[in-house]
């Protein structure tokens, strides 16, 4: 029960400080460049990590809806990135960090939209919160 969230609250702690690490590295380096580092440094990592843990098979074996929406899903993540190192560059983190976790709600109102996802009275609170914090947190 716990695996989940864990891993969740790890994502969080990892994004945080890459905010912070991508700010001092795009300072003297274009962010597409420091964005096609990032992601070359992200290739490299998890190859290593799907050939120890022995998890590759050929394309082909995959189901092809779930390649599609991985591609897709590869391609919104590019377009995350990009548009993230490029505000990161031109604004400060403090500001750039606030604003980009408003992906958190685009995906609850996703997540009900696309996977009709049914959400309580408190989820949507908590959203309204977050929403809420995050423009109290951008504003200055």
């Amino acid at each position: 029960m716990w695996s989940w969230k864990l891993f969740a609250l790890g994502s969080a702690l990892f994004a945080g400080v890459t905010a912070v690490l991508a700010k001092i590295g795009v300072k003297d380096i274009p962010s597409n460049v420091a964005t096609l580092i990032r992601t070359v440094v992200i290739l490299i990592f998890l190859a290593a990590v799907v050939y120890s843990r022995k998890e590759w098979r050929p394309l082909g074996s995959w189901e092809s809806k779930s390649l599609v929406f991985l591609v897709l899903s590869g391609l919104a993540t590019g377009l995350s990135w990009m548009c993230y190192y490029r505000a990161l560059q031109l604004g400060p983190a403090s500001l750039v960090a606030p604003l980009d976790k408003l992906s958190l709600v685009v995906a609850i109102v996703l997540a009900v939209l696309v996977l009709g996802e049914r959400l309580t009275l408190w989820h949507w609170a908590g959203a309204t919160c977050v929403t809420v914090g995050v423009l109290i947190l951008a504003i200055k």
